[in-house]
């Protein structure tokens, strides 16, 4: 088969006059350079054993999610199961304030605790999304890698700062990037780690109150006009320590769970995107000298065989 293909010629005189001319000639199928063999960029071709390389686990907050709620039924089944206890040692027998006002505030803290965790989850999945599109698209070879990703998430920001950089001629260094986004991102988790260190501190704290009511309590079962209400007062005590010690241990324990796990997604989606930078967009944007040379050898390569090609077809 025979392809025929007018290739432009055009120069500038001395006089400013532009003229054109064109050269026809013919080619075979087998010595036509393609037109990814003649751009600088990677093809989805050569990126795919890059990806396939890559440890990619998406879904990782999803399956945190499905997890931290499967553990919240089976306790709210828990506590409905066993309410009449749970009546008995909270609201009975309860004759100061304190420990209904305790327990309340550490069951606060634990819900505004489990609401910012939820929300950070909910982010980092949409984070992982926003990768699976940007792989989606190199792997369809698609002009511009991050359409239809959002412009706020992780990967839309690093690609378009190493663009910027690469079209400014800075130099780009990964590892600052890299440390950059580490403190950008352990921001966002230091109200849930605040929260994480309060909760025991605040069962401890509950614990002391408590039994400060019930020392004063037995003082006053030492006076013989107190009657019986003394020891009212010391049982009372008694009861909101290990009210409010049970509930600041339970509540620790199922918060300071996903408070860990959030480090393992946090750490999950920093690791894919540096993977994405290190594998993609470190030899797509980042210009050194051994790159450069590489670079030229390859361009000598085609310009000399595109000259082979051109001398055959003529």
């Amino acid at each position: 088969m025979k392809l025929r293909v007018t290739v432009p010629w055009h120069w500038v005189p001395n006089n400013s006059e532009t003229n054109q001319f064109s050269e026809t000639f013919t080619m075979s199928d087998e010595d036509k350079i393609s037109a990814s063999e003649m751009r600088d960029e990677p093809t989805a071709k050569e990126y795919h054993p890059l990806l396939d390389a890559l440890d990619m686990r998406m879904g990782y907050s999803n399956n945190i999610l499905i997890r931290m709620l499967i553990i919240g039924i089976l306790l709210a089944g828990i506590l409905f199961w066993k309410f009449d206890l749970i009546t008995e040692i909270y609201f009975r027998h309860q004759i100061e304030e304190v420990g209904p006002l305790i327990n309340g505030g550490i069951v606060v803290l634990f819900v505004i605790g489990i609401l910012k965790l939820v929300v950070t989850y909910l982010r980092y999945a949409g984070e992982e999304a926003a990768l699976s599109r940007f792989i989606k698209n190199v792997r369809n070879d698609a002009m511009d890698p991050i359409k239809r990703v959002p412009t706020n998430s992780i990967i839309s920001r690093r690609y378009l700062l190493m663009q910027g950089m690469h079209e400014q001629r800075a130099l780009i260094n990964h590892s600052a990037l890299a440390s950059m986004l580490l403190a950008n991102e352990s921001t966002r988790t230091s109200m849930a780690k605040f929260i994480n260190n309060i909760l025991i501190l605040a069962g401890v704290f509950g614990t002391i109150v408590s039994l400060s009511i019930a020392l004063l309590g037995a003082s006053n079962l030492l006076d013989a006009t107190a009657g019986t209400g003394g020891m009212s007062q010391v049982l009372s005590g008694m009861s909101t320590a290990l009210s409010t010690t049970i509930t600041a241990i339970i509540c620790y324990l199922y918060f300071g769970y996903f408070y860990i796990k959030l480090g393992d997604v946090q750490t999950h989606v920093i690791n894919n995107v540096e993977q994405l930078t290190a594998a993609l967009l470190v030899p797509k944007f980042s210009v050194q000298t051994d790159t450069v040379m590489q670079d030229v050898a390859t361009l000598a390569r085609k310009m000399q065989k595109l000259v082979s090609t051109l001398e055959e077809a003529q």
